[in-house]
């Protein structure tokens, strides 16, 4: 494994693989910031298929006309679609293949809408990491998840929590096809 978060993995028929994956607890650097990208430009579409699939009746994502009598004008994307994709983001850079467990998410807080439009990039700050006490071979990570628009402004911050695996303790899990695709 290399610290990139890319594994060497094996080889097939005489050609390494390089499997894509996020970083193992060890790899991850407190007060590093990883800058997420590519962003993602959310559009009306998207807010209005989350907006139904969750069942979130809120005109404020909805309604076009009762929103543009309301204090901002218009319609807002959806806050928990800002949270999701703002999390969504930082999987393949820090998570994927990594975790075992998202544990919780505190102090989430919306300072300034996002708009139909608008280009949601996500920055995280490792700020804290932790072997586990109970669990051999696994640390407890928080993650602080930055989301700002196209202009730099700020639409979304949350704090996350993480149960990761070490690289060590993953690589001596019996094998469940990880890494792997059946061909």
């Amino acid at each position: 494994m290399t610290g990139d978060g890319v594994s060497a993995g094996s080889t097939t028929g005489g050609k390494r693989v390089v499997e894509q994956r996020g970083l193992y607890f060890d790899e991850l650097e407190e007060g590093v910031l990883y800058a997420h990208r590519p962003g993602r430009t959310v559009t009306e579409a998207d807010n209005v298929l989350f907006t139904t699939l969750t069942m979130n009746t809120q005109a404020l994502h909805l309604d076009a006309a009762w929103s543009a009598g309301q204090p901002f004008g218009q319609r807002l994307v959806n806050s928990m679609l800002t949270l999701a994709t703002m999390v969504g983001q930082s999987v393949s850079q820090l998570t994927q293949g990594t975790i075992i467990a998202q544990l919780g998410l505190t102090d989430v807080s919306f300072p300034h809408p996002l708009y139909h439009g608008d280009t949601l990039y996500t920055e995280t700050v490792i700020s804290g990491k932790r072997l586990s006490g109970s669990r051999p071979g696994q640390g407890i990570v928080t993650m602080e998840h930055t989301g700002r628009n196209q202009d730099g402004t700020v639409v979304a911050l949350a704090k996350r929590s993480c149960l990761m695996w070490t690289q060590d303790a993953h690589a001596q899990q019996p094998s469940t096809g990880k890494g792997t695709i059946p061909v």
